[in-house]
């Protein structure tokens, strides 16, 4: 089968020779982690040429480029305000305001200050968010020729209804916004959904794919950061706008990423369109098997593997597997860590992990063995 075939297959419930080997790509300190322990230092990057994907052996696939970014964006320097032992105060050419790690693991910034706070602020972002701007058309008959010609798994970005905004206005901010400002939240909402409508359309004209991807990380270990009647409401009409142009042009995998615990969301979302879960994040309440022995064949499930159980020992990534094993038999399941591979997981685990996990979705040996960091495992006995 080529790359295409079983992804189309795999995820419509139909026997394929082997399962998908996709990953959600790699912390940096974790790469520079596995440099000491022995891989090659020109491996440096997570995705891409000379990536660490790609020596891992995963499965490839491309996307059809939408532009869904702010035109033009904010000219100006970015401005550091205030240098402290361990951080400094950034200020962007957008107004946002941040304290950056300069040492240690990278993490995600602590906001002080959000370059959307009311109406006048939104008309700077609205007017740069014109769908007919010149600079948003592609060559979509182009790689529409090149898509039908493809045998990988060809997708396209769905782009983001709260995740964006709340990236713009705050969290805290936009919760209040919500109900001191509702009007304003649907119209960036909308106003969001008319670019990814007309975009979309355009791309989906002349290309033909296989996948959507969005993302939104709006959950946390307790749940969402907005009710999901509120959700189903602001953003579920919308959503399925976009969801019904993706099936009227065949495209019927549709997930975003969402972190944390989902599960209060996933009813809105199989309501509006979207059917699969990514990355599942277990450790936050997001567990691939729970979820299909709740909605059976109506969702697909993709990630799952708790990050967590890699940095231990053998046993426990092979419980790990095992815990997922029947969802990889039953289909419409992409296993792979459910992030991003983090520090404390070690070079030797990750290639244990990986040999195994590429036995349980009933790679042969040959083709094992092709995955340059277990060539090895003849020396081993495998």
């Amino acid at each position: 089968m080529t790359h295409r075939e079983r992804f189309r297959r795999l995820m419509h419930f139909q026997t394929v020779d082997r399962g998908i080997h996709w990953e959600f790509g790699y912390l940096q300190e974790t790469i520079d982690r596995w440099h000491q322990e022995g891989l090659a230092p020109e491996i440096n990057v997570s995705e891409g040429v000379g990536s660490v994907e790609t020596y891992f052996g995963v499965d490839p696939h491309w996307f059809v480029p939408v532009h869904f970014g702010l035109i033009p964006g904010f000219s100006g320097e970015t401005k550091v305000l205030e240098k402290r032992e361990k951080s400094q105060i950034v200020q962007y050419a957008d107004g946002m305001i941040a304290e950056v790690q300069t040492e240690g693991v990278t993490t995600i910034p602590h906001y002080i200050k959000f370059p959307i706070a009311n109406r006048d602020d939104w008309k700077r972002y609205k007017e740069r968010l014109d769908p007919n701007h010149e600079a948003r058309k592609y060559d979509w008959k182009g790689f529409g020729e090149k898509a039908l010609r493809s045998d990988q798994p060809v997708g396209i970005n769905l782009g983001s209804y709260f995740g964006v905004p709340r990236n713009w206005i705050g969290f805290e901010n936009l919760a209040m916004m919500c109900y001191d400002d509702r009007d304003l939240v649907e119209e960036i909402v909308e106003t969001l959904t008319e670019l990814y409508l007309s975009q979309l359309s355009q791309a989906l004209k002349e290309c033909t794919v296989d996948f959507a991807g969005g993302w939104e990380d709006i959950c946390f270990r307790n749940g969402p950061m907005i009710s999901p009647q509120m959700f189903r409401e602001i953003v579920g009409p919308r959503l399925k706008r976009v969801c019904d142009l993706l099936r009227q042009h065949g495209c019927d995998v549709i997930w975003t990423d969402c972190d944390g615990d989902v599960n209060l969301l996933i009813p809105v979302w199989l309501e509006a369109g979207l059917n699969c879960m990514f990355p599942l994040e277990v450790q936050g309440g997001s567990d691939p098997v729970p979820m299909r022995e709740k909605y059976g064949k109506n969702i697909l499930l993709r990630g799952g593997i708790n990050k967590h159980q890699l940095s231990k020992g053998k046993k426990e990534i092979i419980d790990e597997l095992k815990r997922v094993e029947k969802l990889v038999q039953d289909g419409g399941f992409i296993p792979g860590v459910d992030h991003r591979c983090a520090q404390d997981v070690s070079y030797e685990n990750y290639k244990y992990y990986i040999r195994e996990k590429l036995a349980m979705l009933g790679w042969r040996h040959d083709e094992i063995a092709h995955v340059w960091p277990i060539r090895h495992m003849k020396a081993e006995g495998w």
